[in-house]
């Protein structure tokens, strides 16, 4: 079971390992609100799960550091479990499924681990490494269900509370919900007053379904932008502690999530995972009051893959109203596309993309389709070019 012992046993074990990161305060994001930004992007491996993987091998005997360790992730986990085994001088396999990203790959390896790729998916992989422990004897890191690992991730709480004492609120992302489990009872057994919440992707609600239906069940699928907190099943130890310390759970949309990675960006230069952004995602929501609160939000890790970040910056723009794609029927004759254009610049707007298509559903073969994408202010500056464009006798539509 927790204790506050196990949790200060187990900052003091990370005390010369995992950085004490920083609490940042966020103004520029929430001008009329106290947020914090507890930065544990910025940790060693680039998220939070070097605590909890190093404190789980930290207290192994030594027949248990002979044999070494095994893990499964296809993500911070496996790189948790890797510089914390090299840090101890262990040896560690881990399995990761073989679709993974070829850099999550390589930064596990960089760590001294060995990497076995399993044909299929996150379950075939934990399959494998089920497998290997119990040939080998080597023992399992699980991610999250492992009072050891809970205790881990719980000195981020010990440290929340050092940092702001006066701290009302802390928000905190969950997927399996070993985070959460350990923060929650660090700080409501420290500060009862203190609220915390989780946040989940909507494609992924496990543990909000669990805490609603009050027993864990099997989502038949999750998916989402925020793939570190997809699982499709709450531990059954992090359930029973989010039954008991956490206040409430919410959950966010991948729209939400990519919005919230690019205001990281551009407001605080952080870079953010789908996962670590989900707390700032719920906060510029609306989902959590915070009203005079004094409130943390946890930024669990910036492990983002920089294949498909382009696309994440897109979305987050046309979220939040600064990139449209609209569709014009004008007539195919000269100077229609100079008209459009100078329309749209006059408004303020900035084309970055232009389709001509002469295939169209309109009566009037005379037409033509142009497709523009725009560059905008905010929602009211779109409804100002649309608005320009069809009293210009043009019909236009959103995309």
């Amino acid at each position: 079971m927790l204790s506050l012992d196990l949790l200060y046993q187990a900052a003091f074990a990370l005390k010369d390992v995992a950085r004490n990161t920083d609490l940042i305060r966020a103004p520029r994001m929430f001008p009329n609100d106290e947020v914090y930004l507890k930065t544990e992007n910025l940790q060693l491996t680039g998220s939070f799960k070097l605590r909890g993987a190093y404190n789980k091998i930290a207290r192994l005997s030594e027949e248990e550091r002979a044999k070494g360790v095994v893990a499964c992730s296809a993500g911070n986990h496996s790189q948790g479990v890797a510089l914390a085994a090299q840090r101890a001088g262990l040896s560690a396999v881990i399995c990761i499924p073989e679709g993974a990203p070829i850099s999550k790959v390589e930064a596990t390896r960089s760590y001294g681990a060995e990497v076995v790729l399993v044909p299929g998916v996150y379950d075939d992989a934990y399959e494998r490494a089920l497998k290997i422990a119990n040939e080998t004897g080597r023992t399992l890191i699980h991610p999250f269900d492992d009072d050891d690992v809970i205790a881990g991730q719980g000195t981020i709480g010990l440290e929340i509370l050092n940092q702001l004492s006066s701290v009302d609120a802390v928000i905190v992302p969950v997927g399996g919900g070993g985070l959460i489990s350990g923060i929650a009872f660090a700080i409501k057994s420290l500060k009862p007053s203190c609220k915390v919440y989780g946040v989940q992707a909507a494609g992924a609600p496990s543990m909000v379904e669990a805490l609603k239906k009050g027993k864990r069940e099997a989502l038949s699928n999750a998916a989402s932008l925020a793939d570190g907190i997809a699982v499709k099943m709450p531990g059954e130890k992090t359930f029973e502690y989010c039954r008991k310390y956490v206040d409430e759970i919410v959950t966010v949309t991948d729209d939400e999530i990519a919005s919230a990675i690019l205001t990281l960006m551009e407001q605080q230069k952080l870079v953010s995972e789908g996962a670590g952004a989900t707390p700032v995602a719920a906060l510029l929501a609306g989902k959590i009051d915070i009203k005079g609160k004094k409130t943390v939000c946890l930024i669990s890790g910036g492990n983002i893959d920089v294949t498909i970040l382009s696309r994440v910056i897109t979305r987050g723009l046309m979220m939040q109203s600064r990139l449209v794609e609209l569709e014009i029927e004008v007539f195919d004759r000269p100077k229609q596309l100079s008209q459009v254009s100078q329309l749209v610049a006059d408004l303020g707007a900035n084309v970055f993309n232009v389709e001509h298509d002469r295939k169209t559903d309109s009566i009037d073969l005379k037409h033509c389709i142009l497709r523009l994408g725009l560059e905008t202010r905010d929602r009211a500056h779109i409804d100002e070019v649309v608005t320009a464009i069809r009293e210009h006798g043009w019909r236009c539509k959103e995309l």
